[in-house]
Protein backbone atom coordinates (compact mmCIF):
# COMPACT_ATOMS: atom_id res chain seq x y z
CA UNK A 1 0.00 0.00 0.00
CA UNK A 2 1.86 3.48 -0.64
CA UNK A 3 2.24 5.60 2.10
CA UNK A 4 1.62 9.29 2.01
CA UNK A 5 4.11 11.71 1.54
CA UNK A 6 3.94 15.60 2.35
CA UNK A 7 3.75 17.93 -0.77
CA UNK A 8 6.55 19.89 -2.07
CA UNK A 9 5.77 23.21 -2.57
CA UNK A 10 8.09 23.82 -5.64
CA UNK A 11 10.49 21.35 -5.87
CA UNK A 12 14.34 21.12 -7.32
CA UNK A 13 12.96 24.25 -9.72
CA UNK A 14 13.93 26.93 -7.16
CA UNK A 15 16.61 28.45 -9.59
CA UNK A 16 14.63 29.17 -12.26
CA UNK A 17 12.87 31.79 -10.75
CA UNK A 18 16.51 33.37 -10.75
CA UNK A 19 16.06 33.69 -14.66
CA UNK A 20 14.04 36.43 -15.49
CA UNK A 21 13.23 35.02 -19.13
CA UNK A 22 10.96 32.44 -17.37
CA UNK A 23 7.97 35.51 -17.08
CA UNK A 24 8.51 35.98 -20.70
CA UNK A 25 6.03 33.40 -22.61
CA UNK A 26 6.88 35.59 -25.85
CA UNK A 27 10.64 35.28 -25.54
CA UNK A 28 10.82 32.75 -27.79
CA UNK A 29 9.40 35.11 -30.76
CA UNK A 30 6.04 34.67 -30.08
CA UNK A 31 3.87 37.15 -32.49
CA UNK A 32 0.55 38.52 -31.38
CA UNK A 33 -1.77 40.64 -28.84
CA UNK A 34 1.23 40.93 -26.51
CA UNK A 35 0.26 42.18 -22.62
CA UNK A 36 2.05 42.33 -19.58
CA UNK A 37 -0.11 40.54 -15.91
CA UNK A 38 1.08 42.05 -13.00
CA UNK A 39 -0.01 42.27 -9.96
CA UNK A 40 0.80 42.14 -5.85
CA UNK A 41 0.29 38.94 -3.41
CA UNK A 42 -0.38 39.84 0.02
CA UNK A 43 -1.35 37.75 2.92
CA UNK A 44 -4.46 38.03 5.12
CA UNK A 45 -2.72 40.68 7.58
CA UNK A 46 -2.13 42.84 4.44
CA UNK A 47 1.83 42.01 4.53
CA UNK A 48 2.92 41.95 0.80
CA UNK A 49 4.49 38.74 -0.01
CA UNK A 50 8.04 39.00 -1.12
CA UNK A 51 8.68 34.94 -2.05
CA UNK A 52 6.42 33.42 -4.09
CA UNK A 53 6.70 31.45 -6.85
CA UNK A 54 3.45 32.55 -9.10
CA UNK A 55 3.29 30.07 -12.16
CA UNK A 56 0.86 30.79 -15.32
CA UNK A 57 -0.63 28.26 -18.18
CA UNK A 58 -2.07 29.34 -21.19
CA UNK A 59 -4.79 27.08 -23.25
CA UNK A 60 -5.06 29.83 -25.75
CA UNK A 61 -3.34 30.90 -27.80
CA UNK A 62 -2.25 27.40 -28.59
CA UNK A 63 0.96 25.99 -27.59
CA UNK A 64 4.13 26.02 -30.22
CA UNK A 65 7.79 26.32 -30.94
CA UNK A 66 7.44 30.02 -30.48
CA UNK A 67 4.85 30.00 -27.61
CA UNK A 68 5.04 27.36 -24.43
CA UNK A 69 1.95 28.50 -23.41
CA UNK A 70 4.01 28.28 -19.29
CA UNK A 71 5.74 30.71 -17.28
CA UNK A 72 6.82 30.86 -13.86
CA UNK A 73 8.40 34.22 -12.12
CA UNK A 74 9.58 35.57 -8.59
CA UNK A 75 7.79 38.03 -6.47
CA UNK A 76 10.19 40.51 -5.79
CA UNK A 77 10.55 43.34 -2.72
CA UNK A 78 7.25 44.95 -3.93
CA UNK A 79 5.70 41.62 -3.58
CA UNK A 80 5.01 42.30 -6.93
CA UNK A 81 4.62 39.52 -10.21
CA UNK A 82 5.05 40.10 -13.78
CA UNK A 83 4.33 37.99 -17.00
CA UNK A 84 4.82 39.27 -20.48
CA UNK A 85 2.58 36.70 -22.86
CA UNK A 86 0.36 36.74 -25.24
CA UNK A 87 -3.86 37.65 -24.65
CA UNK A 88 -5.47 34.14 -24.11
CA UNK A 89 -8.82 33.62 -26.73
CA UNK A 90 -11.86 31.74 -25.77
CA UNK A 91 -12.15 27.99 -25.21
CA UNK A 92 -14.28 24.78 -25.34
CA UNK A 93 -16.01 24.30 -22.00
CA UNK A 94 -16.06 20.98 -20.27
CA UNK A 95 -18.65 18.33 -20.53
CA UNK A 96 -21.04 17.95 -18.10
CA UNK A 97 -23.36 20.27 -16.37
CA UNK A 98 -22.77 23.50 -17.94
CA UNK A 99 -23.24 21.47 -20.86
CA UNK A 100 -19.81 23.01 -23.54
CA UNK A 101 -20.47 26.63 -22.20
CA UNK A 102 -17.73 28.68 -24.08
CA UNK A 103 -14.94 29.37 -21.28
CA UNK A 104 -14.39 33.24 -21.31
CA UNK A 105 -10.26 33.86 -22.21
CA UNK A 106 -8.56 33.57 -18.84
CA UNK A 107 -4.66 32.36 -17.69
CA UNK A 108 -4.60 29.62 -15.02
CA UNK A 109 -2.28 31.20 -12.26
CA UNK A 110 -0.63 29.34 -9.04
CA UNK A 111 1.27 30.21 -6.22
CA UNK A 112 3.94 27.92 -4.49
CA UNK A 113 5.23 30.09 -1.26
CA UNK A 114 6.65 29.63 1.83
CA UNK A 115 3.78 28.29 4.43
CA UNK A 116 1.74 27.20 1.66
CA UNK A 117 1.47 23.58 2.57
CA UNK A 118 -0.25 22.70 -1.55
CA UNK A 119 -0.13 25.25 -4.17
CA UNK A 120 -2.78 28.09 -4.90
CA UNK A 121 -4.13 27.36 -7.87
CA UNK A 122 -6.55 30.27 -9.68
CA UNK A 123 -7.80 31.99 -12.94
CA UNK A 124 -7.20 35.53 -13.98
CA UNK A 125 -9.74 36.53 -16.21
CA UNK A 126 -10.05 40.00 -18.18
CA UNK A 127 -12.33 42.61 -17.22
CA UNK A 128 -15.22 43.68 -19.73
CA UNK A 129 -14.87 40.60 -21.42
CA UNK A 130 -18.69 39.41 -21.85
CA UNK A 131 -18.03 35.51 -22.47
CA UNK A 132 -18.12 36.03 -18.01
CA UNK A 133 -21.62 35.59 -18.20
CA UNK A 134 -21.56 32.15 -19.35
CA UNK A 135 -18.43 31.01 -18.07
CA UNK A 136 -19.03 27.44 -16.79
CA UNK A 137 -15.96 28.19 -13.89
CA UNK A 138 -17.13 31.61 -12.78
CA UNK A 139 -20.51 30.66 -12.86
CA UNK A 140 -19.99 28.01 -9.87
CA UNK A 141 -18.48 31.16 -7.97
CA UNK A 142 -20.97 32.17 -5.24
CA UNK A 143 -22.12 35.03 -4.07
CA UNK A 144 -21.29 36.49 -7.13
CA UNK A 145 -19.49 39.58 -5.94
CA UNK A 146 -16.81 37.43 -5.01
CA UNK A 147 -16.04 36.79 -8.57
CA UNK A 148 -14.21 39.75 -9.24
CA UNK A 149 -10.91 38.91 -7.11
CA UNK A 150 -10.55 36.85 -10.25
CA UNK A 151 -10.85 39.74 -13.05
CA UNK A 152 -7.87 41.70 -14.19
CA UNK A 153 -8.34 45.45 -14.88
CA UNK A 154 -6.25 47.41 -17.74
CA UNK A 155 -4.49 49.48 -15.92
CA UNK A 156 -2.42 50.84 -18.77
CA UNK A 157 -2.23 49.67 -22.73
CA UNK A 158 -1.75 46.12 -22.83
CA UNK A 159 -1.44 46.11 -19.20
CA UNK A 160 -3.73 43.77 -16.76
CA UNK A 161 -2.94 43.97 -13.12
CA UNK A 162 -4.57 41.55 -10.71
CA UNK A 163 -3.93 41.49 -7.03
CA UNK A 164 -4.27 38.24 -5.27
CA UNK A 165 -4.79 38.58 -1.64
CA UNK A 166 -4.22 34.84 0.10
CA UNK A 167 -6.84 35.08 2.98
CA UNK A 168 -9.37 37.73 4.51
CA UNK A 169 -12.27 39.20 3.53
CA UNK A 170 -11.08 40.06 0.22
CA UNK A 171 -9.80 36.95 -0.01
CA UNK A 172 -9.35 35.52 -3.96
CA UNK A 173 -11.02 32.53 -5.09
CA UNK A 174 -9.02 29.47 -5.21
CA UNK A 175 -9.70 26.27 -7.45
CA UNK A 176 -10.02 22.76 -6.51
CA UNK A 177 -7.95 20.97 -8.98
Amino acid sequence: MPIATSSQTIGPYWHLLHDKAWSDLTRFGATGDIIHITGTITDGGGNLITDACVEIWQASPPVSETFEGFGRAATNAEGRYTFKTLRPTPLPGPNGPAGNSQQAPHIALTILARGLTKALTTRIYFHGDPGHETDPVLSLIEPQTRRATLIARETKPSVWTLDIQLQGANETVFLEI
